[in-house]
């Protein structure tokens, strides 16, 4: 394989080649690009149009309550452990056995190359750092990472319009009505997609003139995806619900810290939290850079009144907890990780093994 594909992270066969090292992606034209552009973008927009007094802006940043900002860190972080604990359990449906503390590992590490790389390329790195690790098919842990991801937007769109409704139960604006409009929408797509992936996606691939190995990827693929067991499903969907309410109460405890007068509340609060959430799957930037600003403090500033400074200062601090300091710890993590050090390849042995697990 060359190194021109390499770099695309392509991993798409169980024998996928590594992906390239951290470093070198970071030196893409592409990633620059990427972090650089909404950037600026971002910054034009706050000085001609946000109306925004930076002397202001930096002392209530500065007279933030710092217990409360180190509660919403905590509480944040609280968050990894569980989804640690959703995606044991999809593995285990899956048929492989992964310890809580390994997966917890290797999903704070693909968060790293999510805040760094635009694509959702953290994902593709999750299901190779697994493989490279443990004796697994490669093509069914995309599986688990894809409806892991499913359950995601599910609780997002769901739990978004409950506290929207509850939020703005006195009233809805138009604005409000086209987001619980889009939200229905995004529902609906998901749900037909898993339905005609279930019924149709197997003989859909073998129609097409592709080569057999990718029929059998995609045959492990769904397996993958499927594999969920019924009496695990309650549980999958509590601790999906407490992952997000990590992100409500995360947000909610920054506005407290800024000690801002705004009518939010906590159903506000998950309304907005989870908005944010959603533009993150937006893969055009890393960790929905530029996008993920611009809509909470559009959000902010036109439902709930917030002053331009205020929620300026609110994304700022939000985005400070849930990025910056994911690219801190995570590239801590990164370097001090064994799973990141892979030495050669399998031993012939090993390799016989991983074939049969596929």
């Amino acid at each position: 394989m060359s190194q021109d594909k390499l770099v695309d992270y392509p991993g798409v066969t169980e024998a996928a080649a590594p992906p390239p090292p951290l470093s070198r992606r970071l030196r893409d034209p592409r990633t620059i690009i990427s972090i650089v552009l909404p950037v600026v973008l971002v910054v034009l927009i706050a000085v001609t149009a946000g109306d925004i007094d930076f002397a202001t802006l930096t002392q209530s940043i500065a007279n933030a309550n710092p217990f409360l900002l180190i509660l919403a860190l905590l509480i944040y972080y609280l968050g990894f452990p569980l989804r640690g604990l959703r995606w044991e359990l999809l593995l285990r449906g899956a048929g492989t056995s992964v310890r809580l503390r390994d997966a917890t590992e290797i999903i704070f590490i693909s968060w790293l190359v999510n805040c760094l790389v635009p694509a959702k390329l953290g994902d593709v790195y999750r299901a190779w750092l697994l493989r490279a690790n443990f004796v697994v098919s490669l093509s069914r842990t995309f599986g688990t990472v894809f409806i892991e991801r499913i359950f995601d937007l599910f609780a997002i769109v769901l739990l978004g319009l409950a506290a929207g409704f509850w939020s703005f139960r006195s009233g809805m604006s138009p604005e409000v009505q086209l987001v619980f409009g889009i939200g229905l929408a995004i529902i609906v797509a998901l749900a037909l997609g898993l339905f005609l992936i279930r019924n149709f996606g197997g003989r859909m691939i073998r129609r097409l003139p592709l080569p057999d190995k990718v029929a059998e990827f995609y045959d492990r693929f769904e397996e993958g995806v499927f594999s969920i067991e019924a009496r695990r499903l309650p549980v999958l969907t509590i601790i999906t619900a407490l992952i997000w309410a990590t992100e409500a109460v995360r947000l909610y405890l920054v506005i407290l810290a800024l000690g801002f007068p705004l009518n939010l509340g906590i159903s506000g609060a998950f309304f907005v939290a989870l908005i944010a959430s959603l533009l993150t799957a937006v893969p055009f930037t890393p960790a929905g850079l530029g996008l993920v600003e611009l809509g909470v403090a559009g959000i902010l500033i036109g439902l709930y009144n917030a002053p331009g400074n205020d929620a300026t200062a609110i994304v700022l601090v939000d985005r400070a907890i849930s990025v910056l300091s994911i690219i801190l710890f995570g590239s801590i993590a990164y370097i001090l990780s064994s799973k990141t050090k892979l030495g050669p390849r399998l031993p012939a042995e090993t390799e016989a093994a991983t074939s049969q697990a596929s």
